[in-house]
């Protein structure tokens, strides 16, 4: 573009600029002062990219913007300006946002509302609901995750090799389990992490496989919602987050997490029931999952308590060596004890699917 047409193109702008309607100051909002803005904006001597100008111009102004706090940093109370500063600087900044808004063609009223729908959903506000919603109330008794339930879960030898075992009212809750690494991690105690996500979100696939309460009255609860898939799902979730946690402390010192890890787990679940929660919900379960994974893994068994109703699991306490034992020796039986139970459950549920 020549000087002569950017000349041009200056008076043009100039001429929109005086013809258009302004809102008056008190009465503007982020979409007119959009509008407004994009109209000052100046002729570019390569006028290829409309976009690397105001990426550019973004990057400067919040480099000038460091430049002036680092001014009163330096000069404390004699950058006597620094307000004034700081309003040019954001303003600045604020022109360059909204110039690339346009050109994606977006607006700044529709960015600012999906920003505040993304932190509420993020940290929410007010106090957290207390009971963790139920995802069970048209079912029977025996298809409803309990509201209130106690865990043992414990390593011990079995079978020649270190298995760690689930049980709940005298039944077994799955297989036995082990790392399956080379080196140990502790993962073994992972369902931990399932029984958190029942408590605080009422919702967990595999807590409803381990305690033998899948909704099989219902066709399209028992193949979707707690089919194969959500099972798949979950343990994917928690393997995720697993890896994640292992390079930052099993989230020790942890009062928040990475928000992008947040979004997938939200991207995961979002053709499921528990896609309404919130990222916020999510992250209370999962540090409390590890809270209470962190004590198990030092002492390798412990007494873990649900409480649906208050949105809380507790590590109780150890078990003791003769517990373990007698877990472990009554192992065979209660499988096929449980087993039996499954059977006549599911002829029972079946039976009310038909009818």
């Amino acid at each position: 573009m020549t000087e002569q047409q950017i000349e041009q193109r200056t008076e043009q702008l100039a001429e929109q600029l005086a013809k258009q309607q302004v809102e008056p100051i008190a009465e503007l909002t982020l979409n007119s002062y959009q509008k407004t803005a994009y109209i000052t904006e100046q002729p570019y001597m390569n006028g290829e990219d409309k976009l690397i100008v105001p990426l550019l111009g973004l990057a400067g102004e919040a480099g000038e913007l460091l430049a002036e706090y680092k001014k009163k940093l330096r000069d404390a109370g004699d950058h006597l300006h620094f307000d004034r500063r700081v309003k040019e600087e954001l303003g600045d900044l604020l022109w360059y946002i909204a110039n690339i808004a346009t050109k994606f063609h977006l607006e700044l009223g529709d960015i600012a509302k999906f920003n505040l729908e993304k932190t509420q959903d993020r940290w929410g506000h007010g106090p957290f609901e207390v009971s963790a919603p139920s995802f069970d109330d048209n079912f029977t008794d025996e298809e409803k995750i309990p509201r209130q339930f106690t865990v043992q879960i414990f390593d011990t030898n079995y079978k020649k090799s270190l298995k760690t075992m689930l049980f709940s009212d005298g039944l077994p809750l799955g297989d036995p389990l082990t790392d399956n690494v080379t080196v140990e991690d502790g993962y073994r105690f992972h369902d931990v992490f399932h029984l958190a996500y029942a408590a605080v979100l009422g919702w967990s696939p595999v807590t409803r496989f381990l305690l033998g309460v899948k909704r099989k009255s219902s066709k399209d609860y028992d193949q979707n919602q707690d089919g194969g898939r959500a099972v798949a799902i979950e343990e994917g979730i928690s393997a995720l987050v697993y890896s994640y946690a292992e390079n930052h402390h099993f989230f020790k010192e942890a009062t928040a997490l990475d928000y992008s890890l947040l979004r997938t787990i939200k991207d995961l679940v979002a053709k499921y029931e528990v896609a309404p929660l919130s990222s916020r919900e999510w992250q209370i379960a999962i540090l409390l999952g590890f809270k209470v994974w962190r004590i198990l893994n030092e002492n390798k068994s412990g007494v873990v308590s649900v409480d649906m109703d208050n949105r809380t699991m507790e590590y109780v306490r150890p078990l003791t060596e003769e517990e373990i034992l007698e877990f472990t020796q009554a192992y065979p039986a209660a499988k096929e004890k449980k087993e039996v139970l499954m059977l006549e459950r599911r002829a029972r549920l079946k039976a009310l699917r038909i009818k």
